[in-house]
């Protein structure tokens, strides 16, 4: 029986996560496709420049990540009490950088900002969910999912169902955790040492 999301990451509590994405219908997200001999390194940018973007955005720590040739794994860490130290200001800014309609003026920024500053339970929401790994990892599949799918020119899933996830309860598992996405290149003769093993968070 599949456990429910939010006994995994219950909502408003920190942890410690590895979280795993995998492609549908023989999908690349990077590396070579040797059947056609079509190159999608260039993929591994957007993780990288997406995972950045989010890290900048959410309560959330970075610990590992790696773009594979069908998945992608990363190693996070979630602490609501970083989200309580923002102002209700920043939250919102910070909610707008995710959600706002690309062709908003400044002033229609400022206008919905304001609007919201008088929503205690919009902000009180919106403070959760900058701490909630089901959202952090929404907005990097479905923002890579439609670039994919743009470049492949066809519609649909491009992420084989939800993300996987694993709470990692004590420091032993976070160090294990972070060994195992990092050499996940290494095992997959993806890369000869951890020095070449491009768009991995230890290379960064």
């Amino acid at each position: 029986m599949t456990t429910a999301r939010s006994a995994i990451a219950p909502p408003g509590s920190a942890g410690y996560y590895h979280c795993v994405s995998r492609c549908v219908r023989r999908a690349w997200l990077c590396g070579m496709d040797w059947l056609t001999g079509k190159s999608y390194d260039h993929r591994r940018d957007w993780v990288v420049v997406r995972v950045n973007e989010l890290a900048s955005i959410f309560a959330v720590r970075v610990l590992a990540y790696a773009a594979m040739s069908n998945h992608l794994h990363l190693a996070l860490e979630f602490d609501p009490a970083w989200v309580e130290q923002w102002s209700d200001v920043e939250c919102l800014d910070r909610w707008q950088r995710l959600y706002c309609p690309a062709d908003y003026s400044e002033q229609q920024k400022v206008n919905r900002l304001t609007a919201w500053l008088c929503q205690p339970e919009r902000i009180a929401q919106i403070r959760q969910r900058l701490a909630s790994v089901s959202e952090f990892m929404k907005c990097l599949n479905e923002h890579i999912a439609r670039l994919a799918n743009l470049e492949d020119g066809c519609t649909g899933r491009f992420w084989e169902g939800r993300f996987k996830c694993q709470r990692l309860l004590d420091e032993q598992a976070v160090l294990s955790a972070m060994v195992y996405v990092d050499l996940n290149p290494i095992r997959a003769a993806m890369a000869p040492d951890l020095e070449s093993s491009d768009y991995t968070s230890i290379q960064q």
